[in-house]
């Protein structure tokens, strides 16, 4: 059975977040740059978002999916499987499932980064995940959970 209080958490934790993230709209990208406390933050509530996204994926899977024998290889794919289950169109799966990729850059390989596509993903990221939660609120609401 899904736990609806476990997904509806996790959603506030993202939309928390994602508006953590519209204070660094706020900044220059050298102010972000030179500054190590606010770069190491931006990539830690970008790791931390991506991460609530796919563990609810994940949560969902495990209990949807089971009935049609889904099992996600990778994070990426966690988006994609959504997709499969009608919870997140396809073409979106398919941008937000990027997500995961960056999510990976930013945990094994930080020390190959280019500030500047962080910076850059800064708006991306609140368009995406806002759009995400919308859908999984959505889906708790069709099924009345």
């Amino acid at each position: 059975m899904l736990n609806a209080l476990l997904i509806k958490k996790k959603i506030d934790l993202i939309q928390r977040d994602l508006e953590r993230l519209l204070e660094f709209s706020d900044f220059t990208f050298d102010e972000m740059a030179n500054d190590y406390i606010k770069y190491a933050a931006l990539k830690n509530i970008f790791m931390e978002i991506i991460g609530r996204g796919i563990d609810i994926n994940e949560h969902i899977i495990a209990k949807l999916g089971v009935y049609e024998n889904l099992s996600p290889r990778d994070y990426k794919e966690t988006f994609l499987l959504m997709a499969k289950l009608n919870i997140l169109p396809d073409d979106f799966a398919g941008k937000i499932a990027d997500s995961a990729g960056f999510r990976n850059a930013i945990v094994h390989n930080y020390d190959y980064l280019d500030k500047r596509v962080i910076y850059k993903t800064v708006g991306e990221a609140i368009g995406q995940y806002s759009e995400y939660c919308r859908y999984i609120l959505d889906f708790l609401d069709k099924r009345r959970i």
